[in-house]
């Protein structure tokens, strides 16, 4: 079983940047991909980008891409999120979640999910 614990969601304007964070604990060992989704009021839980545990290679979505960096510290067991240049259609719920096998883009190929942490981002 492995345990995830989101952190440093919170309310900031357009425009700013914001840092989350994402620790693992448990049986760490098994993780290959760590991924971060949001979801926002009403919609589903949508991809947000990932990171293979060992390599450190990330994929993230093409909404994302240049604004979203995702990074890890293995000696730690977490992994951040970096939110540059926020928008208010960023606002959402923001998960976590680890895979044992994947690095995919689907909430089905993860096996573990944190509670989330909100960012709100006003305009």
């Amino acid at each position: 079983q492995v345990t995830l614990v989101e952190s440093g969601g919170g309310l900031v304007q357009a425009g700013d940047s914001l840092r989350l964070s994402c620790v693992a604990s448990g049986r760490t060992f098994d993780i290959y991909a760590m991924g971060w989704f949001r979801q926002a009021p009403g919609k589903d839980r949508v991809f947000v980008g990932s990171i293979r545990w060992n390599s450190g290679t990330t994929v993230y979505s093409d909404s994302e891409k240049g604004r979203f960096t995702i990074s890890r510290d293995n000696a730690k067991n977490t992994v951040y999120l970096q939110m540059n240049s926020l928008k208010p259609e960023d606002t959402a719920v923001y998960v976590c979640a680890a895979s044992r096998t994947d690095y995919g883009s689907h909430t089905s190929d993860y096996d573990y999910w944190g509670q989330g942490t909100q960012v709100t981002v006003s305009s």
